[in-house]
């Protein structure tokens, strides 16, 4: 196993990627409660759902680990469960089954398009820059969910946001936290992100922040009433409405996917100096074959996590920090209440220290540039202020063309950048 996962080459172990993974899962295990919390309100049984949540987790982040070999997890995406929920079942008054099966048809043609290399070729015609960006974009990102997780920054009706009520008890422990980690770090403690987890959390459980689990075992609840329900009502997708609905979905997953997936690897290190990630392929059909398979189980379209960067910073390098995490989704079947004491509150500490890792990235886009600084830059803004890696990229890659033009270097613009372009602009105005 070592041999295969290359330990020698990343210069890691199995204490140190089992450790990796598990903190990825503790700081992803909120979507087993969230998700069905949002599908059960078109209806859909929340106990399946929480069943297909975990198993389609732990096989999209199987596939991942032992094919492509990179630390990226991957489960039902929040966001695409709401759009799931109240954009399309509530808004549009289409049956869940229904839209199940949109799911599993925005899976299919996801699946087709990694196998015929149109993914692959888009990471590849992005320039070493907007890569960078992305990355950046996504610490920033993540970093920003950590403070928001943790009510460090709060809702403000008149400007957004502003500073949380830094006296309350919930925020001093994500302080405590935070605090601990960054010490830790500064230390050079290689398990400084974990540790600062469980210390947050144990704290949290002696103060009574933190729920006191009442059992240690449960049984996992039937997946009969979703399971098969997405292949049976095929036949209802032939309406112009699901067409757009499909679209919607494959649109927002495909470059979710792919901006989480370059900001990985970059922070691992595997990328060369084109930015270009050698054996893309295998982590492309990850979340493909996981949506396929969570939509057949009976939850909303799988993707890759934001949360892996959390894993890259507590020092995982290899597959097998994926393999991890998806060993823990299974063992979850059976203690989630355990895993309820981890809140949104204990995990933030650790966003928003990998949140730093990621934006060190900054340093190596080309900001003497105006029309590399220029994309970079919104790309990064966008992530944050519109909430979404998607919107982020959206803006980056729709700028980076035009800033190209007007510096007169159009034709150095790869023509899938162009076309990327022109599909953002379409989308954004027209569907």
């Amino acid at each position: 196993m070592q041999r295969y996962f290359e330990f020698d080459r990343f210069k890691t172990n199995f204490r140190t990627e089992i450790m990796a993974g598990l903190t990825a899962f503790l700081a992803m295990s909120y979507i087993l409660s969230v998700n069905p919390a949002i599908l059960g309100n078109t209806g859909m049984d929340k106990g399946a759902v929480f069943t297909a949540t975990a198993l389609s987790a732990a096989f999209a982040s199987l596939v991942m680990g032992i094919f492509a070999k990179y630390p990226i997890v991957l489960a039902p995406a929040m966001g695409m469960n709401a759009l799931f929920t109240y954009g399309t079942v509530i808004a549009l008054d289409i049956p869940w089954e229904t839209a199940l099966a949109g799911i599993f048809v925005s899976g299919v043609i996801f699946f087709l398009l990694s196998v015929t290399g149109v993914r692959e070729k888009v990471i590849k015609s992005v320039p070493a820059d907007m890569k960078y960006a992305v990355t950046a974009a996504l610490g920033f990102f993540i970093c920003f969910i950590g403070l928001r997780n943790a009510g460090i920054i709060a809702a403000n009706p008149a400007t957004l946001v502003q500073l949380g009520d830094v006296r309350s008890p919930s925020v001093l422990l994500a302080l405590f936290g935070l605090a601990l980690t960054i010490f830790l770090i500064a230390k050079g403690v290689k398990l400084a992100v974990f540790f600062g987890v469980m210390a947050t959390t144990l704290v949290g459980v002696a103060v009574g922040l933190n729920p006191v689990p009442d059992a240690i075992v449960s049984a996992p609840p039937s997946l009969a009433p979703t399971f098969g329900m997405a292949i049976a009502n095929l036949p209802n997708i032939l309406t112009l409405e699901m067409v757009v609905v499909v679209i919607t979905f494959l649109f927002i997953d495909f470059f979710d996917a792919v901006g989480t997936i370059i900001a990985v690897c970059n922070g691992i290190g595997v990328t060369d100096k084109e930015g270009n990630i050698p054996n893309v392929k295998p982590a492309l059909f990850a979340d493909a074959a996981g949506t396929i398979v969570g939509s057949v189980l009976g939850t909303s379209s799988v993707t890759c996590y934001s949360e892996s960067a959390v894993a890259v910073g507590t020092g995982g390098r290899t597959g097998f920090t994926s393999v991890t995490t998806a060993a823990c989704m299974l063992m979850a079947l059976f203690f989630f209440p355990l895993i309820a004491m981890f809140t949104t509150v204990s995990t933030s500490p650790a966003l928003i220290a990998v949140g730093v890792f990621m934006a060190s990235s900054l340093h190596h886009i080309d900001w003497s540039k105006m029309e590399i600084k220029i994309p970079a830059f919104f790309t990064i803004i966008m992530t944050i202020l519109s909430y979404s890696l998607v919107d982020g990229i959206a803006f980056g890659f729709t700028l980076y063309p035009v800033s190209m033009l007007a510096q007169g270097r159009g034709r150095e613009v790869t023509p899938t950048m162009y076309v990327l372009s022109a599909i953002f602009v379409t989308y954004y105005f027209f569907l």
